[in-house]
């Protein structure tokens, strides 16, 4: 087999390992939001968090990297798990609230948070094109949220919120690039995460029927398995062809709106999304040139925002490197 046949079979496998973790994931917001109805997103959060401990701890132990546990930028440690864990809440909130597509249309915009972002944190350098396409992708935020309407809610809040901590996550990861070790940036987010979680667990919590409770072992359970198949994706092509991926949610987000919750969302809702995926296609294809943007902050995101524990296919990945003699 040729090189470029090679190449090519690789891509289309990264393609469709990258529809598969989209899919997944969709299917995990499903349940989320089906949970919602009946519990707070603290609850949900905390027992999912819970439920994937034992998984997660395996992996940290591979860990073969020496060092102590002590961060090196814990300032920067500490805004990541925050901004991490603000991000699963609003993400967990505004899925119960409101439609899939108005969710969606949040997170995609998070791409277009990081490039502003960038600028002042990374000292990113922002040019004409990549800034009127972030200028654009906002205009098509504002079109699917409309703040003016009488509908603007806290749920949209709560997805913006999803958006810009999801932003700011990623950004201190591009930040702190390898002065961290892997347990480092997956230890401390997942630990605070759940330790808020369990703070505030007592004021919302509601006793679970045993079906309620499978139901949050089996968000656990689709939530790693999406990490895997998007990591089994990256293995195998370039951030340029997987990330656009996650756009296919919004099709997921169409077939279950209606299929599950009777959800129709507008044609504006539609047209916004449009706007925002554009532009974020925009700059995946501008970053992907070396010339264009040296930190590449969007394409080395690599991870879908507003999961319980803020894993990231970067940091897991690492864990699959055998460390030299």
């Amino acid at each position: 087999m040729s090189d470029s046949s090679s190449a090519s079979q690789s891509h289309g496998q990264a393609a469709l390992f990258g529809l598969a973790a989209f899919a997944v994931f969709a299917t995990h917001d499903v349940i989320i939001k089906l949970l919602g109805a009946a519990y707070s997103p603290v609850q949900i959060i905390f027992f999912g968090a819970l439920f994937s401990f034992p998984v997660i701890t395996v992996v940290l132990m591979r860990d073969a990297v020496p060092g102590t546990l002590r961060p090196n930028n814990p300032g920067w440690i500490a805004l990541r798990s925050v901004s991490g864990a603000l991000a699963a809440l609003g993400a967990f909130y505004a899925f119960s609230v409101l439609p899939l597509a108005q969710v969606y249309a949040a997170i995609f915009a998070m791409p277009l948070l990081i490039t502003l972002l960038a600028i002042p944190i990374l000292g990113e350098t922002v040019r004409l094109r990549r800034g009127m396409a972030v200028v654009v992708g906002l205009l098509g935020v504002l079109v699917v949220l409309r703040p003016g309407a009488a509908d603007f809610g806290l749920g949209h809040m709560a997805a913006l919120l999803c958006a810009v901590g999801g932003a700011f996550n990623a950004i201190v990861v591009r930040k702190l690039g390898a002065s961290e070790r892997p347990v480092i940036m997956i230890l401390y987010p997942m630990m605070t995460n759940f330790a808020l979680m369990l703070v505030a667990l007592p004021f919302v919590y509601v006793p679970m029927p045993l079906q309620d409770m499978a139901m949050m072992a089996l968000v656990s359970v689709m939530a790693l398995l999406a990490m895997f198949f998007l990591i089994q994706a990256y293995l195998r092509g370039p951030a340029v062809l997987v990330a656009p991926m996650q756009y296919s949610q919004i099709l997921w987000a169409g077939i279950f709106g209606m299929l599950f919750f009777d959800e129709y969302p507008d044609t504006w809702t539609y047209v916004g999304t449009a706007i925002i995926i554009g532009s974020g296609l925009y700059i995946l294809r501008r970053e992907s040139n070396a010339e264009v943007s040296s930190n590449t902050p969007v394409l080395e995101t690599r991870t879908r925002t507003g999961t319980m524990l803020g894993l990231r296919v970067g940091s897991m990945m690492k864990f699959r490197e055998t460390p030299k003699d």
